[in-house]
């Protein structure tokens, strides 16, 4: 295959005696391997520690009596003038780090030593249409082959040894305001994908290639009326709509525009054989000009990775017009009720509920509230179905004589209660640790037509904080009660990533820099070490020469510094930054 634009590859030293010790050791990464990654401990090699994104680690050497001992080892620097938001979560195998970074970059790092072994750029044209900053959330490993996606909305697949192309796929048109920030996943073979772009009309689609050619083997739009496709001989063949005629649940010929964007990427569900995923909020936000439920935007779905076909949806927030999206992680989990295991998955909306969904079938099993406040919606019904609040919705410009139609104030914000950071569960404790914001908005629309490439909003909005003396909250939530068990308060939105171990610790950063663990049993704060620059990335851990290992990215950025209103009153003195932390417990502090 032709390698298109292959951006420019740095190696330190050419084949450093570093890099050449690192590659005679590294092996193929099979599919079983990340099948069980959620129980390994000698390695990370799937977004979320394990395919199904519980993000809890096994490892127990590093516990609630000895984290306060947590001391860095090395650090490593993106450099450069890149330095905006680093959402990334590393990847270890065979003592290499894989971490992408801002302006679609990747780095191999020495996992003992931090040092680098080969950079990766991508060559972006002028013009890309980020919408919320131009960050990467991670890559993808398998074979001898490490994969990302890039802000002009290309796969790129590079060797893992060497960092050089070995193949170059463009997935979508980014003059149309596509782009790829999610992490891809690997299931079976094939390299799956989402885009992003639904604040510019685009129609959202789920891609899969064949992670060894870069093939393009299925795609699945997921507003209802598109026409999905398999490829045969590399010719598309028909492979149904997304399960409705066009104009169902979509007036006129807004279904063409639809957005509903699946731009966060998602998991997979070993035991259904099941990619789930959500999908993102419909285009254009002024829900008056698309009456109707709107499928399948915000929502999540159930796809089988063979051929793209949608087995399930739940559609958290019908006809959307608060900007909710349904793209927050579907995380499985089991647990024991009447004697029976309920083989559940969960997941926390932008729109302040948590649902519990069986997996199997997607059918509602229960939801509650899981932020503090919800002026949208007054509950749920029998099928989690929103019970939508008198005068919740921003008013129609057609029922006035001004072009701006009458504002609300809702709460949660936009930018949700939870957005793309993803929360954690403890197989031991049993419970989901939230990143979660308490903030709200005044919201209107506003009229507006599609147009290639521009934003299509049709509404405008002013968001603040909830609180005067805070916005984010770490929640350790029961999902089979629904009991806040604990909260941790934080004067700026939380907007990393949360992980969970053995060691009965729960770890996630901050925007004020710090990174931080707390007693996953009773919240208490016990350790913290301040980065830099703000966390919004995801932390790991691996054990590596009998030592437990603990790496985080710090480097502030993403949505809130670019759509937070007056939330910049609270961030605005925040560096960024572009640093890939890595800390240990020293030996002497280990029980013997």
């Amino acid at each position: 295959m032709k390698s298109i634009r292959p951006g420019r590859i740095v190696t330190p030293f050419a084949l450093t005696a570093l890099s050449l010790a690192v590659s005679l050791s590294a092996h193929a990464v099979t599919y079983e391997e990340l099948l069980d990654d959620h129980q390994s401990v000698h390695q990370v090699v799937t977004n979320g520690m394990g395919m199904h994104g519980q993000r809890y680690s096994p490892l127990a050497t590093l516990n609630t009596e000895n984290v306060h001992q947590l001391r860095p080892v090395w650090a490593f620097s993106f450099g450069g003038e890149k330095q905006r938001g680093q959402e990334s979560q590393p990847l270890v195998k065979d003592g290499v780090m894989y971490v992408t970074g801002s302006y679609s970059r990747m780095w191999a790092v020495d996992a003992h030593t931090g040092e680098q072994i080969w950079q990766y750029e991508a060559r972006l044209p002028d013009g890309i249409m980020p919408c919320c900053d131009v960050i990467n959330r991670g890559a993808a490993i398998y074979g001898d082959k490490v994969y990302f996606g890039t802000l002009d909305a290309r796969l790129v697949a590079l060797d893992r040894e060497t960092g050089r192309v070995q193949w170059i796929k463009r997935v979508a048109d980014y003059q149309a305001g596509h782009s790829i920030t999610a992490v891809p996943i690997i299931i079976d073979g094939k390299l799956i994908t989402g885009v992003a772009g639904g604040e510019f009309g685009v129609v959202g689609t789920v891609f899969a290639f064949d992670a060894e050619t870069g093939d393009e083997l299925w795609t699945r739009p997921v507003v209802e009326g598109h026409m999905g496709y398999v490829y045969e001989n590399g010719e598309p063949v028909e492979n149904g709509i997304t399960g409705g005629e066009a104009g169902v649940t979509w007036p006129g010929d807004m279904w063409q525009h639809g957005g509903g964007a699946p731009w966060l990427g998602g998991f997979y569900d070993i035991d259904t054989h099941s990619l789930l995923i959500g999908t993102g909020n419909p285009a254009p936000w002024n829900s008056h000009l698309r009456p109707g439920d709107n499928l399948y935007t915000s929502s999540r779905l159930a796809i089988d990775p063979d051929d793209g076909t949608i087995k399930w949806h739940f559609q958290a927030t019908p006809n959307d017009g608060w900007d909710y999206d349904g793209v927050n992680e579907v995380i499985s989990f089991e647990y024991e009720e009447n004697g029976a295991t309920i083989k559940a998955a969960a997941t926390a909306d932008r729109n302040g509920f948590f649902y519990v969904l069986n997996r199997e079938t997607g059918e509602f099993i229960h939801g509650f509230p899981f932020a503090d406040k919800i002026t949208w919606a007054e509950g749920l019904d029998e099928n989690g179905r929103p019970i939508f609040a008198e005068g919740g919705r921003p008013g129609n410009p057609a029922d006035t004589s001004d072009e701006q139609g009458e504002t609300v104030l809702a709460q949660p914000a936009f930018l949700g209660a939870k957005n793309w950071n993803p929360m954690a569960y403890s197989q031991d404790t049993g419970l989901f640790y939230i990143p979660s914001n308490e903030w709200l908005m005044d919201i209107w629309n506003e009229p507006v037509s599609y147009r290639k490439g521009a934003a299509y909003l049709g509404a405008g909005f002013t968001i603040r904080p909830a609180n005067d003396d805070f916005i984010g909250v770490l929640r350790a939530v029961d999902p089979v009660s629904g009991e806040e068990v604990w909260r941790h308060e934080n004067r700026a939105p939380l907007w990393g990533g949360v992980m969970t171990t053995a060691g009965n610790l729960v770890f996630t950063g901050t925007p004020e820099g710090y990174l931080k663990a707390f007693d996953a049993t009773t919240g208490e704060e016990l350790w913290r070490f301040n980065t830099g620059s703000g966390v919004v990335s995801s932390p790991i851990t691996w054990e590596m020469d009998g030592e437990q290992y603990v790496s985080v990215v710090s480097g502030w950025g993403g949505a809130v510094p670019l759509w937070g209103g007056e939330v910049a009153e609270v961030i605005k003195d925040f560096n960024q930054g572009g640093m890939l932390w890595t800390f240990k417990l020293p030996r002497e502090y280990v029980e013997q």
